[in-house]
């Protein structure tokens, strides 16, 4: 996991329509960056719902909400129009922004061991520097404590 006082490592991926989306184009403004495993998903939905329900708030302390998962741009745009999520979510399928923010790690789950994205959330300040970063994250409460980091 990156470090909280290190610059965010600079993207470009395409959005749930297609549009590519870079860091620096958020600069100026606070970026919420996490990274989930799957859409539709009980715990990605109950995050993503999360956000969604807290956005316009999100959105009054000058912050953005940006989602990183390795599903397809059609998955996404699913995904987001069966949830009305009011925010951008970006496709990695080739895993290039996972590895650079150190999300893909081992994993158990059952007793099974697989490689996949830890729950992990970044807070970017405006010049595009973690101000906080947290891993292992509770879906559920993660975008509640997003709110409060704004706060």
């Amino acid at each position: 996991m990156l470090e909280a006082g290190s610059r965010a490592p600079d993207f470009t991926l395409p959005d749930q329509n297609g549009e590519m989306h870079s860091l620096k184009d958020y600069r100026g403004q606070k970026v919420i960056l996490y990274f989930y495993p799957k859409d539709n998903t009980s715990g990605c939905t109950r995050q993503a719902c999360g956000f969604a329900e807290r956005y316009p708030q999100i959105r009054e302390k000058g912050a953005v909400v940006l989602g990183v998962s390795r599903d397809s741009v059609k998955s996404h745009k699913s995904f987001g129009e069966k949830y009305g999520l009011p925010f951008t979510i970006l496709s990695d399928p080739e895993r290039t922004v996972i590895e650079a923010y150190d999300v893909w790690k081992e994993k158990k789950n059952y007793g099974k061991v697989s490689m996949g994205i830890v729950r992990t959330t970044y807070l970017i300040d405006e010049n595009g520097v973690i101000v906080k970063a947290m891993d292992k994250v509770k879906a559920a409460d993660n975008p509640q404590q997003m709110l409060e980091e704004l706060s």
